[in-house]
């Protein structure tokens, strides 16, 4: 698993037939600033990733890769190899807490 940022969406009118009406999205993974580790700092790299969470851009989310990918029920039939499991609120980093999400922030996530 790693964390990333979602920084678009893929647009593909032609795919495969049961690719049909799956939500692709870009994300870059994050890790933890190796010196500060109060923040997350992106990578450089980017993928392309089934969404099955409902994520949108600039959300902080939590991927998969591989075999792993196809563990949902949404994605158990897709021949994919990334995917979005989750939404991410906060990291917690030894005594660090990383907010990543206004929703936390207000305390309207459980």
């Amino acid at each position: 698993m790693f964390i990333a940022r979602v920084t678009g969406s893929v647009v593909a009118t032609q795919k495969t037939e049961n690719m049909v009406g799956q939500k692709l999205l870009v994300v870059e993974p994050l890790r933890v600033h190796p010196q500060e580790r109060t923040h997350l700092v992106g990578t450089g790299r980017t993928f392309v990733v089934v969404d099955t969470v409902g994520a949108g851009e600039g959300e902080t989310v939590l991927c998969v890769q591989g075999s792993s990918a196809r563990f949902t029920p949404q994605t158990k039939t897709l021949p994919v190899d990334a995917a979005i499991i989750g939404i991410v609120d906060r990291v917690q980093v030894g005594s660090n807490t990383i907010v990543v999400s206004d929703l936390e922030e207000r305390g309207t996530r459980a």
